[in-house]
């Protein structure tokens, strides 16, 4: 599976540009919505990215690795790759994502209620659950 295809490429990195102009024209930064969702299918650990770096390996988002604590920060697409999980699995990119939240929602819900996974659950709860779209 390709983890970043072209269009979620191009997209992410969109967002990046608009976060550098508002910050080079002294204005708020923007607050995307996470265009991508990665994960551990056998495992707790979920991903949501909002950007990628010029160097096209370093996303931002929010990273849950399943201890209790997602935080907001930087990760590398390449080593996430190079994850290898039993039964020859890898991580996946969840083909159906897509929220109409933007990554700060997703993070105040994260750390409260520990995880992306319930987060998912707590917004779905409230009604205004992510949707998603085919590909």
């Amino acid at each position: 599976m390709i983890l970043l295809p072209e269009p979620l490429r191009v997209a992410l990195c969109v967002n990046t540009g608009h976060r550098l102009v508002a910050l080079r024209d002294g204005r708020p930064e923007p607050d995307p919505v996470p265009l991508l969702k990665l994960f551990n299918p056998v495992g707790a650990a979920i991903w949501l990215a909002t950007e990628l770096g010029e160097d096209g390996d370093t996303l931002f988002g929010l990273a849950d690795l399943g201890f209790g604590c997602p935080e907001l920060g930087s990760f590398s697409l390449l080593e996430i790759a190079s994850v290898r999980l039993p039964f020859g699995l890898r991580i996946e990119r969840d083909l159906h994502f897509s929220s109409p939240h933007p990554l700060s929602v997703w993070a105040d819900a994260a750390r409260q209620m520990g995880s992306i996974a319930q987060a998912d659950i707590a917004l779905r709860r409230l009604g205004a659950a992510p949707v998603s779209r085919p590909h």
